[in-house]
């Protein structure tokens, strides 16, 4: 049985009180995902990624369709699937110690108090994270550093599935290199199963082994990453891996009529 399917997921938004106008965000999207699996999904802005991510991770509820994770995994985990927002400050308090952000977290999980420190370590040492920077707090960190440290909050729950949403936006390409090294160590060694939503077609080639095209909120292609994107069957996959190939910027494709 695969980690989680999504089965037939739409969501819609009110535009008009009045007239009870809808605007639909996602139509009938339904895939699967395998067990330490990196699935990337890719697409325009507005095309109903972010709040894909937020319905996988019972974040808000679709108007109809289902997300049905692995029953046998579900039962032993209090927050099976977790989510790095663009924003890592929907994670970390500003004001609070990294060590005792992710302390907190482990004596939610019942961990036993001798082995926290040792455990604290571990967590932190396997995404990068400066044992000197410990005691800082969230404001006195940089951004990538912010970032690891949320990341490593997120893998104190011990979650099965990791949903990364955008997690490579303004960065520059050392730093997009060394997120996608990290998620790929993270995959390997804890088996840890992710997706991960970028616009960064580039990113998806190295990171992902199966990639899906969302337009519109809805899936127009997807398949094993190298396939789709050497062999592209959809108009819009061939657009946006011709945006690529020109170097276009992420607001030029979002703006063709511009160029």
């Amino acid at each position: 049985m695969p980690l989680l399917k999504v089965e037939n997921i739409s969501y819609s938004v009110l535009v008009k009180e009045e007239t009870k106008k809808k605007f639909d965000i996602l139509k009938n999207v339904s895939f699967e995902i395998e067990s330490s699996e990196i699935l990337g999904i890719c697409g325009e802005s507005g095309g109903g990624k972010s709040t894909l991510a937020k319905v996988i991770a019972e974040l808000i509820k679709p108007d109809s369709g289902k997300i049905v994770l692995n029953s046998k995994l579900k039962s032993k985990k209090s927050s099976p699937i977790q989510i790095l927002f663009q924003n890592h400050g929907e994670v970390l308090n500003p004001f609070r110690k990294i060590s005792s952000v992710i302390d907190e977290v482990l004596v939610i999980n019942r961990i036993d108090k001798k082995y926290i420190e040792k455990e604290r370590q571990n967590i932190l040492s396997s995404v990068g994270f400066p044992k000197d920077l410990y005691n800082r707090r969230g404001f006195q960190l940089s951004g990538g550093e912010q970032q690891r440290a949320a990341l490593a909050r997120l893998l104190a729950t011990n979650p099965v599935l990791l949903i990364l949403d955008e997690p490579f936006s303004a960065q520059d390409v050392e730093s997009q290199l060394n997120l996608v090294r990290l998620l790929k160590k993270l995959n390997t060694e804890f088996k840890l199963t992710m997706i991960c939503i970028s616009h960064d077609l580039r990113i998806l080639r190295n990171l992902a082994e199966r990639v899906i095209i969302l337009k519109g909120g809805e899936i127009v292609e997807s398949g094993i990453t190298k396939e789709v994107f050497n062999n592209p069957k959809e108009g819009y996959t061939k657009f946006l891996l011709s945006a690529e190939a020109l170097n276009l910027t992420y607001e030029q494709i979002q703006n063709p009529s511009k160029l």
